[in-house]
């Protein structure tokens, strides 16, 4: 067959020639089963025209007389006609013919055999005589005693046998016709079929096809999901597998098959991600957090491609899935560098603003209150920063307070941070301290603001051998119990819409406490209270931007 060819075209050609050939080989078979059967009635037939001859008392009778043709002849000619047969051949024990269809023939011997009737028992054969081939059945004339005394051959000629044989062809070339019409129709309608499912294309390209879309399933650095619609995976791939934390699909299960196939609702999703695969709607670039990843998710329906007269028509949807954890984490520590800058434009400011006021005094004259003015300035930020230094005494996390307090300045809320216990040794990275205290110091502060004065927010950082306790209270109108869950879940916030960030600071910092093997809760006091335990972790070797920052916070005041 084409290599071009399809798979709709292969098959019709090939139901085509086998219903053919089974066309040909039953009507052959039936041809020759009604010959056969048609031989076996003659042969039937012929015994018992010549076992009613053999027992007819006349036929006895006549076999004693002196001329038997005379009454045996225009007997046997009767018969013949009435039984339709080509000859009736009465004739005595030695094979002398006393009947003959042929009037010459009377009086010569017999042609074929006798045996089996001269010992008295009737027999049918299929024979050359004077007539030409015949079926014929021998029957002998026995008197009471049992005495063979004479023999009646009946036959019909073969040639005649034939056409009545032939007057049945047409019935079986009708049949096989018909046959052969129902199966190519049938095949015609299955390759129509397979011709609209398969697009048609050929096995050799399905099968190319196949290959490489297999192979790019496995190599992209992407997640895909392929999602039918009735809510069944039909596929997903490796890195879809290491991002959603499914079981990996071995290379049998990457064959789209009714079998290989797996409900949304037994996979282990996270609520969001799983209500979006169900429901097919577009997205573009949507971000999930799952307990250890931040995952971009964009998905498309996959249309099967319409003709001239049909639109395409959805067959189900394709999900991507990029990994953006690292990418989220690094987002944070910008942040967090950004509200400590922000901190030190503040200072600054402030700074200035000091500076122009001694600078105004000395210019009054007036240098011992420019002395004292400056002075205490200076002890009051040296002791602020011995004192954040002091209580915590992780380098990164004490510089974010510092920007938190500044921050805090402008939002008119009162911060205050209370340590105990250290917490270098905790073998918590400083990424996963800055994303717990800053966002849910973040979250304290923009309760805070809003709630009713005075407004304060306090964080409570402690450790023992085994965990490390961060608490942050606002005096915020705190959260709804009924919205714990929900808080927590990613795109839930109660900002402005639009607002940046929305929705996900607490969804990450409930990601990192899953992540490290901790807990959160959230409770009430004035406002919302949110309390995170955190078990020690291996120790890491420190960050070399830690001394550094350590020494810039520890600097700036010297």
């Amino acid at each position: 067959m084409g290599q071009g060819w399809s798979i709709a075209r292969r098959l019709f050609l090939a139901n085509a020639l086998v219903i053919m050939a089974i066309t040909v080989f039953a009507g052959t078979a039936a041809f020759v089963d009604a010959r056969d059967r048609g031989f076996v009635a003659a042969e039937e037939r012929m015994l018992s025209v010549a076992s009613a001859i053999a027992d007819n008392p006349l036929v006895l009778e006549a076999s004693r007389s002196a001329d038997p043709s005379a009454v045996l002849q225009p007997y046997a000619e009767r018969v013949t006609a009435d039984a339709t047969l080509d000859f009736i051949t009465i004739m005595a024990p030695d094979r002398t013919r006393w009947t003959h269809p042929t009037e010459l023939e009377i009086g010569r011997p017999y042609i074929g055999t006798v045996t089996p009737a001269l010992a008295g028992e009737p027999f049918t054969e299929v024979t050359t005589g004077t007539l030409g081939p015949s079926v014929r059945a021998v029957v002998p004339i026995t008197d009471e005693q049992g005495a063979v005394q004479g023999l009646v051959a009946a036959g019909v000629k073969t040639s005649n046998l034939s056409i009545a044989l032939s007057a049945r062809l047409p019935a079986v070339l009708g049949v096989a016709l018909m046959l052969l019409a129902t199966g190519t129709l049938a095949a015609w309608l299955l390759g129509r079929y397979l011709s609209r499912v398969t697009l048609g294309w050929g096995p050799e390209q399905l099968a190319q096809l196949f290959v490489y879309y297999d192979s790019v399933l496995h190599s992209v650095r992407e997640g895909l999901v392929l999602v039918t619609l009735t809510g069944e995976v039909v596929l997903y791939n490796d890195q879809a597998a290491r991002l959603l934390g499914l079981p990996p699909r071995s290379p049998t299960e990457g064959r789209a098959s009714s079998a290989a196939t797996q409900s949304l609702d037994r996979l282990d999703l996270p609520p969001a991600l799983a209500e979006l695969l169900k429901s097919g709607r577009p997205a573009t670039d949507e971000i999930h957090v799952t307990d250890t990843r931040v995952l971009v998710v964009s998905q498309l329906p996959a249309l099967k491609p319409g003709s001239g007269r049909t639109k395409p028509a959805p067959m189900g949807w394709v999900a991507t899935i990029r990994d953006h954890t690292d990418l989220q984490s690094m987002g944070s520590e910008l942040r967090s560098m950004r509200t400590l800058s922000d901190a030190l434009h503040a200072q600054t400011h402030e700074h200035a603003n000091r500076l122009h006021t001694i600078v105004s005094l000395m210019e009054l004259g007036r240098g011992a209150e420019a002395l004292d003015f400056a002075t205490k300035d200076l002890e009051l930020s040296q002791q602020l920063t011995d004192d954040m230094l002091d209580s915590v005494d992780e380098p990164v996390l004490s510089a974010l307070l510092m920007g938190k307090f500044a921050q805090a300045s402008e939002l008119g809320v009162l911060l205050t941070v209370e340590a105990a216990g250290t917490l270098a040794d905790s073998g918590l990275t400083a990424q996963d301290l800055v994303t717990v205290v800053g966002n849910l110091v973040d979250n304290a502060l923009d309760a805070a603001a809003g709630g009713e004065a005075p407004r304060r927010v306090h964080l409570s950082v402690g450790s023992t051998p085994s965990s490390v306790a961060i608490e942050v209270a606002d005096t915020g109108p705190g959260v709804d119990p009924d919205a714990v869950t929900d808080i927590l879940r990613r795109g839930y916030s109660t900002k402005e819409p639009g607002s940046f960030g929305r929705g996900l600071g607490l969804a990450l910092v409930r990601q990192t406490v899953n992540r490290l093997g901790g807990s959160l809760s959230i409770t009430r006091r004035e406002g919302a209270v949110f309390t995170v335990t955190l078990p020690r972790q291996p120790e890491e070797p420190t960050a070399g931007i830690e001394p550094d920052l350590a020494a810039t916070m520890g600097g700036s005041h010297d």
